[in-house]
């Protein structure tokens, strides 16, 4: 699955943590500021259900939240077909939940207004008739690809239903792939941990004319062998990410850093943090990542449902208006929702 790794340790929750969220409740910071959530998921899986419903009750928590972006999880594939093809039916579904939100019958937000989906860019040249086939099940909504490439020499971090081995970005048939992106006007999401950015370096210089998008801050791993080397792990991060972002084609999300695999551990205490430790402790990446590429190339994300495992949707979007206080209304307005917007076409 999307979340699972060789050592037990799942980004995705396996149970309703709900009673344990419920322990710290907050006030709803600036309400009236515009959101666009440019990274959620939806799906139903054995051991956890995500659906519109469990979404739809997240927004309702206060905040302004007008649009969001679904990324792609493995949700709702095809159970028959060729296996290329599969990916398919998360598009048809998630197009679906988009429909309903489009109704307004749920209030004025429109859920999943963009979609980005997957396709194996492994296959080369003919992935382009895939990614026709998604951008037409997607009725306007297909925004682009995520092909997860995340690995670890270690062994010790999760494997992704993509199954990257080391260099996949390197690999010529997933660059074969990848120049079917920009000529059908989509995008590329990019999920990799943090020794990895200077391959997405060159990726990005190797396509200049390719937006991509960097997910959750560069996944600056704190488990396994960079479990206790915080400071260490930052070092390295750091003077990748100022050198990724001398590639204008690169955006960044900043957000995931709920996520178990960046070491926190705050789904092990007893309450859940609150918004100001959470902007305390995740201050020095994202602001990293702004000085490197600025409001106008960095979006907050929530990662929902995967950081809800360390705190609420409330908590987590004031902890980024903590983070964002002593910007200009111009940079808040980009970072909140205008970046986001424009980079998937909103």
């Amino acid at each position: 699955m999307a979340d699972a790794d060789r050592s037990g340790v799942s980004n995705r929750p396996d149970n309703d943590n709900s009673a344990w969220l419920a322990q710290h409740r907050e006030e709803v910071l600036d309400p009236g500021l515009p959101i666009c959530d440019p990274h959620h998921h939806l799906w139903d899986f054995e051991a956890h259900r995500y659906l519109l419903p469990d979404l739809l009750a997240d927004l309702q928590g206060g905040h302004q939240v007008r649009s969001s972006v679904f990324l792609e999880c493995t949700a709702m594939y095809r159970a028959e077909g060729p296996e290329e093809w599969r990916s398919l039916g998360e598009t048809e579904f998630v197009n679906g939940a988009a429909a309903m939100s489009a109704s307004g019958r749920y209030g004025a937000v429109r859920v999943c207004s963009g979609i980005v989906g997957y396709a194996d860019l492994g296959l080369g040249a003919r992935v382009e008739e895939i990614l026709r086939a998604h951008i037409a099940a997607g009725g306007g909504r297909f925004r682009g690809i995520r092909h997860i490439v995340a690995h670890d020499p270690s062994g010790a971090i999760r494997v992704s239903h993509t199954n990257p081995g080391p260099g996949r970005m390197q690999d010529s048939r997933f660059r074969e792939g990848l120049a079917r992106l920009a000529p059908l006007g989509l995008s590329f999401d990019a999920w990799l941990y943090h020794p990895q950015i200077p391959e997405l370096t060159a990726l990005a210089r190797a396509f200049p004319g390719q937006p991509i998008v960097l997910n959750h801050a560069g996944g600056p791993v704190g488990i396994g062998p960079y479990a206790g080397r915080r400071d260490e792990v930052f070092a390295q991060w750091r003077p990748a990410i100022r050198e990724l972002a001398t590639c204008p084609n690169v955006h960044v999300k900043l957000g995931g850093l709920g996520m178990k695999i960046i070491g926190f551990e705050f789904h092990k205490r007893p309450r859940p943090p609150g918004s100001e430790e959470l902007a305390r402790l995740w201050r020095p990446y994202i602001e990293t990542c702004i000085e490197a590429f600025g409001p106008d190339r960095c979006m907050f994300e929530s990662n929902f449902p995967v950081d809800k495992v360390c705190c609420s949707y409330v908590v987590i979007w004031n902890a980024f208006k903590r983070l964002a206080s002593g910007a200009s209304a111009a940079d808040k307005a980009a970072l909140f929702h205008d970046t986001a917007a424009g980079f998937y076409k909103l």
